[in-house]
Order: structure tokens, then sequence, then C-alpha cells
């Protein structure tokens, strides 16, 4: 009885955690919903975060790397916008960003490259309160001035509604092939891992104790 009833318990345990995580898993392009994992590289650890900020899986999720053959690259113009969409809604308090490197072959790139951030999504206050977007979906308009090739556009949402232990980074990639006219290489750029550092207010932000501002934490976001 004893055996069961802690059996019972950790599935439940298990199921509140399942629930409690999210992935992203669709692209939307050129007004079209693509698959799941489509244009998204698939991940080989469910729905998991990843927490450690040294680590290669923060650029687009653990295992994806080794999947961008299996991943369809999608043709989009620049200055348009795209969306990604999680399994479930974003259920943890964080900041959302969108990052995008320049590759020569989206299928083949590992992610090791230059990323540049193309739009950041922190809190609101009203009369001392923080809202947090949590969304099912995020979408982000492609720079207008970028170069014509391959990229890997990345979402980042960090989740830091546990103070005290490793805020929980849920990322993907996304394959895409930009077309249009533009021929600037934006900046600031940086490198993934060392985009977010451990000192970066935002990233140890307590949002349960005078949490009355925010900055989101990585580089600036890059402009035209």
């Amino acid at each position: 009885m004893r055996s069961f009833a802690a059996a019972t318990f950790l599935l439940a345990a298990i199921a509140e955690v399942a629930q409690g995580h999210y992935i992203f898993q669709y692209l939307t392009a050129n007004g079209v919903k693509g698959a799941k994992y489509q244009n998204v590289r698939t991940n080989s650890n469910y729905n998991s975060p990843v927490t450690d900020l040294k680590s290669t899986d923060l650029r687009c999720n653990v295992g994806a790397s080794a999947n961008g053959g299996n991943t369809t690259t999608v043709s989009v113009t620049a200055g348009s916008s795209v969306t990604f969409t999680a399994d479930t809604a974003v259920y943890h308090q964080g900041p959302v960003s969108f990052y995008m490197s320049k590759v020569a072959d989206a299928t083949a790139s590992d992610g090791s490259g230059d990323w540049f951030k193309i739009k950041e999504i922190g809190p609101t206050f009203t009369g001392g309160q923080a809202k947090w977007d949590m969304s099912l979906s995020y979408n982000v308009q492609l720079p207008s001035c970028i170069a014509a090739g391959d990229y890997l556009l990345r979402i980042e949402q960090l989740g830091i509604h546990n103070p005290g232990s490793p805020p929980q980074f849920y990322t993907a990639c996304a394959q895409v092939k930009i077309t249009g006219s533009g021929s600037t290489n934006l900046s600031p750029t940086t490198k993934i891992p060392g985009h977010v550092k451990s000192t970066d207010p935002g990233y140890t932000a307590n949002i349960y104790n005078n949490f009355n501002s925010y900055i989101v934490p990585g580089p600036k976001v890059a402009a035209c």
C-alpha cells in the first residue's frame, strides 16, 4: 500500500512538472502555420528547461544542434512577421527575447556564430504590480534591413519564477531563409552561451520582493 501511494505521489508530481513546462514547436511564416517541428528544430529533453549558463544547449535547446538536417528551412521576406507557438501557454514569469544568427546553411549550423537580439518583451508595471506576457504564441518582426541568406531564428523565454534556484531557459530555433534587398549586418552581436551573465540584474531579479523595475538580460536590441 505504501509503495502504491508513493508511486501515485511520484506520478502526480511528474504530471505537475510537465504541466508547468512548455516547448516551442511551431512557426507561422507567410501567414501559414507550419506543422509541428516542420521549421523548428526538435530537441531531446521534452519540455525541460536549460539552466546552465555555460551550456551550448542554450542556443537551440538540448539535442537540437543535431537536428538541423531534419528541419525544413522556410523562406520569408525581410521585414515580415513570424510567430512561434508552444505546446501550451507559457506558465512561468519571465522575459521573452528573440535572436538571429546569419549562417551559411541553416540545416548545418550549430549556432556557434554571432547572434543579435531583434526583440525583447519584459513586464509592464501598473500600480506597483508587474504583468508578464505569458502567452501561447509570440510574434516578431524580422528586421527589414538585414542581408538575404540563411539564418537561425531563436526564441528564448526565461523563467525567473523561483528566486534562489537557477532561472530556466525555454528556447528553440527555427530555420529561415531571408529574402529581400537588405545588406546590413546588425550589431551588437554576442555568442551563446555568453549572452546572459550571472550578474545581470534581470537574471537574478526577485519578482516577489520590491519588484518595480526590470531590465531584460542580454545585449541591447539591434536596430536597422
